[in-house]
């Protein structure tokens, strides 16, 4: 009798305990659920706004029975089936159309699994097949991926000091210029690069080196676009930090790449080198005559985004020589984020100045950071940076051709984006950005 009272009490014990720890699980959750309040609901209205646009409402005003699909996610979906059933030799072959990384495949895996498991099929929408099933399973899902992009903006929102009247201006504009990306493209590849640099900014404000570097390196494995931002954030190391910094980024790429390269060399080696685009269909600019042109009236445009990547480089080379050599506190404090963040934007849009063949949804990387660095600026700033980001999201859905007018335009409005979105430098900085310290102190003083 005693025995079993014993068992019976312990029984009791460990019952309580484990209440008690899903009790606090509930509380974590409710209290995160609390604190992303804002990109939550703005997900949720992308999803909803998204899906009914593809699927109802967007066709109806056409006058087309067809859904207004994002064709582009179809091939990215395939090669992710590829990578499900370890094709790994088919990833770069027709009809993926992959010209970035492997990890763009990767991160659609889950839903083509759901697919694979719900018997529908990859076939690729078209006048014999409007209604491709596979949309209602690979469409929400991919909003919701490309819109970890709205959470990583708010949590360096919130790491700002932004009230948060602020942060619920940020996850709406943020959310509108999201939709070329995800719901009219359907390349939630950028989205997640672009999140992952986020996330990874915000470990480095907080001295968190080796998280920093794998987050970036995920994001590089994802989208390489990443790169053009990542020299801003290695001139705030110092040199002894570098090297391992640079081998975890690089881990993630050189492994998936060197997988692919192994199974298939040529066609890797190929698509991710020449990475064509097609003037015919997509906007000229005016560096499309010296574009190397390829079969099928495609350029290259990997020779212009390695210039982009090279002059990345120089810029931040240049503005960390005139970063002040002081040390900064862990955690960094708004300013010298809001500069990271800052220069980051500038360094997304380089890709858009310089390519031979642009894209509506290339715009967005840029927009998107402008509009996290706003944050920490006065309301006035925020609110012009949002009408700007989605003045020029939607304006760049305009079908005008001719080499200048469209990428002018495009040019024009990042570089006004830029203008109003940067940090209200103090007086005296003779309008240069502001100074960026190295990051030399790794503990923040108590007290």
């Amino acid at each position: 009798m005693c025995a079993t009272g014993e068992d019976g009490e312990q029984a009791s014990d460990d019952s309580r305990q484990r209440l008690a720890r899903r009790s606090a699980r509930m509380m974590v959750a409710v209290a995160w659920l609390r604190r992303r309040l804002y990109p939550l609901l703005a997900t949720v209205g992308l999803i909803a706004f998204g899906m009914g646009s593809s699927t109802w409402w967007g066709p109806h005003l056409a006058g087309s029975s067809a859904w207004a699909l994002p064709h582009d996610l179809w091939g990215t979906l395939v090669a992710a089936r590829r990578l499900l059933h370890l094709d790994l030799g088919g990833l770069y072959t027709p009809p993926t159309g992959l010209v970035t990384f492997p990890g763009a495949a990767v991160i659609l895996i889950p839903a083509v699994a759901v697919i694979e498991a719900a018997g529908l099929s990859l076939r690729i929408p078209g006048p014999h097949y409007p209604h491709p099933a596979a949309w209602l399973i690979a469409g929400p899902y991919q909003i919701a991926l490309s819109a970890t992009a709205l959470f990583a903006a708010d949590a360096l929102a919130e790491r700002l000091g932004a009230a948060w009247p602020k942060r619920l201006l940020l996850a709406a504009a943020s959310a509108f210029a999201l939709w070329s990306v995800s719901v009219q493209w359907g390349h939630p590849e950028d989205a997640v690069a672009v999140a992952l640099l986020l996330y990874a900014i915000l470990a480095l404000s907080d001295g968190r080196d080796a998280r920093s570097a794998w987050l970036a390196g995920a994001a590089v494995a994802v989208q390489p676009l990443v790169l053009l931002a990542l020299p801003f954030i290695l001139v705030v190391l110092e040199p002894r930090r570098l090297a391992p910094y640079l081998a975890r980024t690089a881990a993630p790429t050189v492994l998936t790449v060197s997988v692919a390269a192994a199974a298939n060399w040529h066609a890797t080696f190929t698509a991710l080198t020449s990475q064509p685009n097609w003037p015919a269909i997509d906007h000229r600019t005016p560096w499309t005559p010296l574009a190397a042109h390829l079969s099928g009236g495609a350029v290259a445009a990997g020779p212009a985004r390695v210039i982009a990547i090279i002059m990345a480089c120089g810029c931040a080379y240049g503005v960390g020589r005139r970063w002040h050599a002081e040390p900064v506190l862990i955690p960094w404090d708004p300013r010298p984020l809001t500069a990271v963040l800052w220069w980051s934007a500038l360094a997304l849009a380089l890709r858009c100045v310089l390519e031979p063949v642009m894209v509506a949804y290339y715009v967005w990387p840029a927009l998107a950071v402008a509009l996290v660095a706003a944050a920490a600026a006065s309301w006035w700033r925020l609110a012009a940076t949002g009408i700007v980001a989605d003045t020029l999201t939607k304006v760049s859905q305009f079908d005008w051709r001719g080499p200048w007018i469209w990428w002018a335009t495009m040019v024009a409005g990042l570089a006004l984006a830029l203008l109003v979105a940067r940090y209200p430098w103090p007086a005296g900085a003779a309008g240069r950005p502001p100074s960026l310290p190295r990051v030399q102190e790794r503990t923040s003083e108590l007290g």
